[in-house]
């Protein structure tokens, strides 16, 4: 490939590479949005939901959160379209009990245990 004199096209070509995408991680945060008792009748099958989801690979890391959010997962990377379709199969969601809030981020720079999960997050 040539490249034209004085532009340097590498960034603006991986960027449009398939690659490019396994780099954004998210962090979705859960907020109730229904009565505790209503989300505790739900939560058995939140958490199978859960265990779903870390058994395919998709989710790293969930707890309980403090402050704003209910609840915090931190994804592998994906396609936020690919997250927000299965997002929108939490029984949560379905049963309107809860919202998500996304956030985006480009993984830069890992821990050591991180750069097995996705070569691309290793720089």
């Amino acid at each position: 490939m040539t490249l034209p004199v004085g532009r340097d096209t590498r960034e603006e070509d991986a960027r449009s590479a398939p690659e490019f995408y396994s780099e954004v991680m998210y962090i979705a945060l859960l907020t109730y949005t229904a009565p505790r008792n209503e989300v505790d009748y739900a939560l058995p099958e939140h958490a199978d939901w859960v265990r779903s989801h870390f058994s395919h690979g998709l989710f790293l890391v969930s707890g309980k959160g403090n402050g704003d959010a209910d609840q915090v997962i931190l994804t592998r990377p994906c396609l936020r379209g690919k997250l927000d379709a299965v997002l929108a199969t939490d029984p949560f969601i379905v049963q309107r009990l809860a919202r998500y809030t996304v956030i985006e981020f480009s993984a830069t720079r890992t821990a050591h245990e991180f750069h097995a999960i996705n070569e691309a997050l290793a720089s």
